[in-house]
């Protein structure tokens, strides 16, 4: 069983803030709609936040990492240990993700949620249940209590990050098979053929991905999870790192801080996580579309719509951080205009 907690109600978006927004909006010094989404969102924004000034300066990056079972079956490009080795490129700030952090003035933590690591790491926080997933093809992914302990995982360091009052927070993800993992969750998720969802993940050829799909599509007949519920699923072929990841979304949630979401794989939790407590829903941002063939079909089930495309496929976090230039544009747009009357220009005629 889940944690209680999971299920509790998220904060419900500030009606009294959003219509504000959308009056000041008409306002400014613009022709109305001429921000185009940038309005939109910092109208969400606003509500979510239950203020007058939406804010987006402060927003810490969390890296979940976890190894999975499946690599066993061939699944991926790159060997197991890539995962443990990424983690200490995170910790000593040579990923992807560490430069955008630093460019963009956020904090990074990275968490080992599940990685075959035996012993802890430097700049690493150690939060795991088991080392690695099993392999889902053959077993179960996880136990109930494991899939339990990573939802406790996210919470965790939401509460962390939450003692800096962030104004928003971007999940990011590492684990070699974890694209398998995540088109497995959506699939079953979906009620749709692997071949719908499973990508070229780490760059897999045409023939790696088609047996992948098989893979997929074998291990969700085997577990009878077409359809069912998410603790299921997660239990049948989830991954550590990604369960933490639905626990953290909640989690930010309930404190109403808003998730600029990532791409496939933190879409594919973010997915689980509204099933799971529909209430987390509102609070949920995406910022890009991936490169993967199923990150399209994952944001239409959440009824969202990218900020933008870029054909990225990294993971880590870093379509959210780069799209997050963007949310403070937003944000300084709605609170530093002049109003009509402000700047002495004339408005449209009534």
């Amino acid at each position: 069983m889940l944690p209680e907690w999971v299920t509790q109600k998220c904060p419900d978006v500030s009606a009294v803030h959003r219509e504000a927004a959308i009056a000041r909006q008409a306002q400014l010094t613009k022709p109305t709609g001429a921000l185009g989404r940038l309005e939109q969102l910092a109208i969400e924004l606003a509500g979510l936040q239950a203020t007058e000034q939406p804010r987006a300066a402060r927003v810490p990056i969390i890296v979940f990492a976890g190894d999975h079972g499946i690599v066993a079956q061939g699944v991926s490009a790159y060997p197991q240990a890539v995962t443990i080795a990424m983690m200490a490129n995170f910790a000593s700030g040579g990923a992807a993700i560490s430069v955008l952090a630093r460019e963009l003035g956020s904090s990074l933590e990275v968490v080992d949620a599940g990685t075959l690591a035996q012993e802890e790491m430097a700049g690493v926080v150690t939060d795991k249940p088991r080392h690695g997933s099993r392999d889902f093809s053959v077993d179960a992914a996880l136990a109930p209590a494991e899939l339990a302990f990573a939802f406790e995982a996210g919470q965790r360091a939401v509460a962390r990050a939450g003692a800096s009052q962030p104004d928003l927070l971007i999940f990011g993800e590492m684990g070699i098979g974890n694209t398998t993992t995540s088109a497995a969750i959506a699939a079953s998720l979906l009620g749709v053929s692997a071949e719908e969802i499973a990508g070229s993940g780490t760059g897999i050829d045409a023939a790696g991905r088609a047996h992948k799909a098989r893979v997929i599509d074998a291990a969700i007949a085997r577990h009878g999870v077409a359809g069912a519920s998410p603790e299921k699923i997660l239990c049948a072929v989830g991954g550590l790192e990604i369960a933490a990841i639905c626990g953290a979304i909640i989690a930010a949630a309930q404190r109403r801080i808003p998730v600029l979401i990532d791409g496939f794989i933190v879409s594919v939790a973010a997915l689980a996580a509204a099933r799971l407590n529909p209430s987390c829903r509102p609070f949920l941002l995406p910022s890009h579309q991936s490169a993967e063939q199923g990150h399209r079909l994952v944001l239409r089930a959440l009824d969202v719509q990218p900020l933008i495309s870029l054909d990225l496929r990294l993971g880590e976090g870093s379509g959210a951080a780069i799209a997050l230039p963007l949310v403070r544009l937003a944000c300084a747009l709605h609170n530093g205009m002049a109003t009509f009357a402000q700047a002495n220009v004339p408005d449209r005629p009534a």
